[in-house]
């Protein structure tokens, strides 16, 4: 009983990644160079910051306060997007799944075709006829 309530205090709704799944990608992503400056945020928090967000469909605003300020957690984002981490960080997940045939590379092609009406367009239509619409009140006399 004592193993399951131990486990329960470091459970949290915010802890998104398992360790293992954190071994995966934590060598990949920044990590401490030593020069002085702003103190360097917690690289697991902020890639779980970042999950959280997409997961619950959040604004960057409405972040829980556990994961810090949310300047940071879209600064984080903005940075590894920018130098390629998370292009990184896709190509060896896949390879690895792929690797242990985790992986179902079946895909579908749809092809339908959405047509709009000739009249949902800006574009002016001409059709090279003649409207008469003041001179037909003089033929029905």
């Amino acid at each position: 009983m004592g193993l399951f309530v131990e486990s329960l205090d470091v459970v949290s709704r915010f802890r998104l990644l398992s360790d293992v799944q954190w071994s995966l990608i934590a060598s990949m992503l920044p990590a401490r160079t030593g020069r002085q400056g702003r103190p360097f945020a917690d690289a697991r928090t902020m890639v779980e910051a970042i999950i959280y967000r997409y997961r619950c469909g959040v604004a960057w605003r409405d972040l829980p306060e556990v994961f810090g300020p949310w300047q940071t957690v879209w600064t984080w984002h903005r940075r590894m997007a920018a130098d390629g981490t998370w292009d990184e960080v896709l190509a060896a997940l896949t390879a690895q799944a792929d690797a242990a045939g985790g992986l179902d590379w079946s895909i579908a092609v749809d092809s339908t075709i959405a047509r709009a009406h000739q009249h949902a367009t800006n574009i002016a239509r001409h059709t090279g006829g003649w409207v008469e619409l003041q001179d037909s009140a003089g033929r029905a006399a």
